[in-house]
């Protein structure tokens, strides 16, 4: 199908699907669902995102503040003190990221059930 695509349309395409891929990701996700509510220091969004390491953090934190999703602000205090929050682009996104977690939180039950009938009928297969 991609073949088929004239060059700006291809070139749309991929960065569409590296955007997603990010979007996609399930600590960019996390992010910034904490994010909805207020601004953030570093230490809070590592207690408030489960399982992620301090540096996943920081990777995560840095490309959504180059994606535009998210702001640094640095405070000139020693220690140094530095809180994140969503920018407008940012807020855009967070409407969906809700409603596909409500979508997911929903509809969990009926994905684990076939998940467990699917491997159940695969087994000989793994």
């Amino acid at each position: 199908m991609l073949e088929t695509l004239d060059e700006p349309d291809l070139t749309a395409c991929r960065e569409v699907l590296q955007i997603l891929a990010l979007i996609g990701d399930k600590w960019s996700i996390l992010v910034i669902g904490r994010l909805q509510d207020r601004t953030l220091r570093f230490g809070e969004l590592h207690r408030a995102v489960t399982g992620i390491s301090q540096r996943m953090l920081t990777r995560t934190l840095r490309q959504l503040e180059r994606d535009g999703l998210l702001s640094r602000h640095v405070h000139p205090s020693v220690p140094p003190r530095v809180d994140y929050a969503l920018t407008e682009l940012g807020t855009t996104l967070l409407d969906s990221v809700v409603r596909l977690g409500e979508w997911a939180l929903t509809h969990r039950h009926e994905i684990n059930d076939n998940r467990r009938r699917y491997d159940a009928s695969h087994d000989s297969v793994i």
